[in-house]
This record gives structure tokens, C-alpha cells and sequence, in this order.
């Protein structure tokens, strides 16, 4: 098997837990973890579409990083952080920045985990929440005149993650089949 294969095959399981994971977490109620675990196959995503927006050598490079348990660096031995990925990512979507962006709030500790007593859409702008509701709205059905609350969108997100499943397995395919620059 060569890297390339391993690496697909990791993304792959962790997609695979996830699914499980989102369909426990879901129906038990614990939306602040089923944020976290939409998070974890966004960062799935983000990757494997920065790697096919990489040379072959390049991308094989980082691929290695990975499989060596090694952080992100190009050849030239800059970092690839996480915002040049989610920018690079969100240019095909238009929707990754904001569910990378509010996710992050439920991977690092932060006011977002009191969602039971002080909903986080309270704290966002009026943009954020249209544009979060927007989205909800044209890729799920999410009626726009219904107030955007961490209850309103539970029943949501187990969509939300198989649409950011499903296009991680597009892009997972197209790293199998050696294409590159989606951009």
C-alpha cells in the first residue's frame, strides 16, 4: 500500500467513528459533542482539499508528515496552518469557514460549552447568524424565519455532518486518482 493509500485509509476510519459517533452523540442529546465530532471530519475535509490543491511531490511530503506523526510544513519548510486550509476549503464550499469557525468553540474550552444556560448564536452578528441560517436553509431545509438556537439546529446537524462526509469521500476519491488543484 503506498501513502497515499494508508492516508486515505486513515481518513477513511476517522470518517467511519465519526458517523458512528454523531449518530450516538445525536440521539442522546449532546449537541456541544456532536459539534466537536462535526469539527473533527471538517478538519478531515480541509486536509485532504489542501492536499489536492498541492503538487503530487509536495502533497506526498505532507502525506508523510502525517503518517510520521509530523506537523504540516512545506518543502520550502513553511507552516500550513489551519486558516490557509479552511480559506483554501471554503473557496469550493462557501460554508466551511463558518461551521470550521464555530466548531473551534467546542474543540477548545471556551463559553460555548454553557449552550444549555447561554446560547452561543446570542453572542454572534447578525451577518453570522444569517449566514449560518442560509446555508442551513439551502443545504437542509432550515425554515429562515425559525430563530437560530443550539435547539432549533440539534435536529440539523446529523445532516450537516453527512454533507461534509459526503464530499470528504469525493475529495478522498479524487487524491486516489492522483488529481490535483480543485482551485
Amino acid at each position: 500500500m503506498d501513502i497515499t493509500e494508508q492516508f486515505c485509509k486513515i481518513v477513511r476510519q476517522r470518517s467511519k467513528e465519526n458517523k458512528q459517533a454523531i449518530g450516538l452523540l445525536s440521539r442522546t442529546g449532546l449537541t456541544g459533542q456532536v459539534m466537536s465530532v462535526l469539527r473533527q471530519e471538517l478538519d478531515s475535509m480541509v486536509r485532504v482539499i489542501s492536499l489536492l490543491n498541492q503538487t503530487i511531490d509536495e502533497r506526498e511530503h505532507l502525506i508523510n508528515l502525517t503518517l510520521t506523526g509530523k506537523k504540516w510544513k512545506l518543502r520550502s519548510n513553511a507552516n500550513v496552518t489551519d486558516k490557509q486550509m479552511v480559506e483554501i476549503a471554503d473557496t469550493l464550499t462557501g460554508w466551511t469557514e463558518s461551521v470550521y469557525k464555530f466548531g473551534c468553540a467546542f474543540i477548545h474550552l471556551s463559553s460555548f460549552h454553557d449552550y444549555v444556560f447561554n446560547d452561543p448564536f446570542e453572542n454572534l452578528g447578525q451577518d453570522e447568524i444569517d449566514s449560518i441560517k442560509t446555508h442551513l436553509n439551502n443545504y437542509h431545509g432550515f425554515p429562515l424565519t425559525t430563530e437560530l438556537t443550539m435547539q432549533s439546529i440539534s435536529f440539523y446537524l446529523p445532516m450537516v455532518f453527512d454533507k461534509i462526509e459526503g464530499n470528504l469521500e469525493c475529495y478522498i476519491q479524487n487524491l486516489e486518482q492522483r488529481q490535483t488543484t480543485l482551485i
